[in-house]
């Protein structure tokens, strides 16, 4: 199965980038996914399903001691159509 996470960590700094943002691009980017989008507002990784739920995992533990006050997912099954 492979699955695609969207997520948002805050809380929001128009003028700086949060320690805990760059946190977690760096998560998303070590983890063994096949495709990540980090966009300002929002970032999308996608891959098996193991690789997905370790790195929301990793994602929360991180986040949240890099200060992070709130992390919001949201993780779909990707069907092959849906590529």
């Amino acid at each position: 199965m492979r699955l695609r996470v969207e997520f948002t960590t805050e809380p929001f700094d128009l003028d700086e980038t949060p320690a805990h943002a760059l946190v977690a691009r760096e998560v998303v980017e070590a983890a063994e996914l096949d495709a990540v989008d980090v966009g300002p507002f929002g970032n999308t990784a996608e891959g098996s399903a193991d690789a997905v739920l370790t790195a929301v995992g990793a994602l929360l533990r991180e986040t949240l001691a890099a200060g992070a006050t709130r992390i919001s997912f949201q993780v779909n099954v990707v069907g092959e159509g849906d590529r």
